[in-house]
């Protein structure tokens, strides 16, 4: 008996610590979206007629998190934006997280057009499709740094001066226009061989004037006329260099600078600083209590990502218990395929409970208006950690990472 005496008295001070563990439910619903039903019936979509799937997700219930987007120490941001039926998430973190920045390093309130930045970017795809003869991906996303790549290279204007919508709508509408007629446009040039990039650039520029108007030349802002470019250099007076991109994907070597393996880094940008998993969270917790916002990019197909009343993501414990989530944790996710880039979010704030993080963060999708605080989720740091594959932010934030790099 006394060779097992060790053995129970471990088991026996693990009991108090297991007891405080967190058990969560599971529940089995319809997953509604109240705001994505009322933007499709705005712009007239008509869904399938199919019987309602209940889906597995977490009973949110009994998850004690923030009430409210007042209990959180926000960096300034402009409200909420809705960005429609799109796949322009990547644009309207981004540029968010742009505005805060001009905000912080300044003091301006300046609302600045993600609709420009997409305008560019689709010619930009388009360009890419017929120099690869069509093998590079033509889809609606991109990542964060296709807004730094765009602004070098056509600036940016006032959201008042281009708003991509036409006279009365209230709802971007991608999905059912100018997509899918790009979509099939190149579709038919690929199989016509018709390499022409001049003419296929003016025909997708075409598309996009007709859905989202041309974009302007000059802006006038307090009588003063600009180029776009020179309303980021004189206005703006951002440098879109000063901004970094973090990775944590343990496939790449650590400590270098890679290529984000994934269908929406279409033109295959290798600047990706790749960060073992507790430095990715370390520079996160870091730059937000410095009074720098940031984007950041990973999954929402969770069963512990709220789409309605609770707007809350955490993991549930019968998915992983958070001591195990780490580097491999991660990694298997993201090779299996249950951990994709599917959003990008951005994160404007943090409290503390019990020890741990959880994140505000401003949301332009459809589900973030379903709960009590419209246009936000809070964000469990054990979410980011398992779910959130990579973010984007200033370079003065994380100064002491980027000098491991080479």
């Amino acid at each position: 008996m006394q060779r097992f005496l060790p053995v129970l008295l471990v088991f026996a001070l693990l009991l108090p610590l297991r007891a405080q563990e967190r058990r969560d439910r599971a529940l089995f619903e319809v997953r509604r979206d109240a705001m994505l039903d009322s933007i499709e019936a705005a712009v007239q979509k008509a869904r399938p007629v199919s019987e309602p799937k209940k889906l597995m997700q977490l009973d949110f219930s009994a998850i004690k998190a923030p009430q409210s987007p007042d209990e959180f120490r926000s960096v300034w941001h402009l409200p909420p934006v809705l960005q429609g039926l799109s796949g322009m998430c990547w644009c309207f973190s981004t540029t968010s997280m742009l505005e805060s920045e001009v905000h912080r390093q300044s003091g301006r309130v300046i609302d600045i057009s993600e609709l420009y930045t997409v305008y560019w970017e689709h010619v930009e795809k388009a360009r890419e499709y017929v120099r690869t003869r069509g093998r590079s991906v033509h889809g609606e996303g991109s990542e964060s740094n296709a807004v730094f790549r765009i602004w070098k290279k056509y600036g940016c204007v006032p959201a008042s001066a281009y708003t991509g919508l036409k006279p009365g709508a209230t709802f971007h509408d991608h999905e059912n226009t100018l997509f899918p007629e790009i979509h099939a446009y190149l579709a038919s040039v690929k199989a016509a061989n018709a390499w022409n990039e001049e003419t296929v650039v003016a025909t997708v520029r075409a598309i996009l004037d007709h859905w989202l108007g041309a974009p302007p030349e000059k802006v006038t802002v307090d009588g003063a006329s600009y180029t776009p470019e020179e309303y980021l250099a004189k206005v703006v007076r951002i440098d879109p260099g000063d901004y970094v991109d973090l990775l944590s994907l343990m496939e790449k070597p650590w400590y270098e600078k890679v290529e984000f393996p994934v269908p929406d880094n279409w033109w295959h940008s290798a600047d990706y600083h790749n960060l073992p998993l507790d430095e990715f969270m370390a520079a996160i917790k870091g730059a937000i209590r410095k009074g720098y916002s940031i984007e950041i990019g990973g999954d929402m197909s969770e069963p512990g990502y709220s789409r309605g009343a609770a707007g809350m993501a955490v993991v549930p414990s019968w998915d992983i218990p958070a001591a195990f989530i780490d580097d491999e944790a991660r990694q298997f996710r993201f090779s299996n395929g249950t951990t994709a880039d599917d959003h990008g979010l951005h994160l404007v704030g943090y409290v503390e409970k019990d020890g741990q993080d959880w994140y505000l963060i401003k949301d332009s999708w459809s589900s973030a208006y379903n709960s009590s605080h419209p246009g936000y989720y809070f964000f469990h740091e054990d979410y980011v950690r398992l779910k959130m594959l990579c973010c984007s932010m200033h370079k003065d934030a994380v100064k002491e990472v980027l000098a491991r790099f080479k």
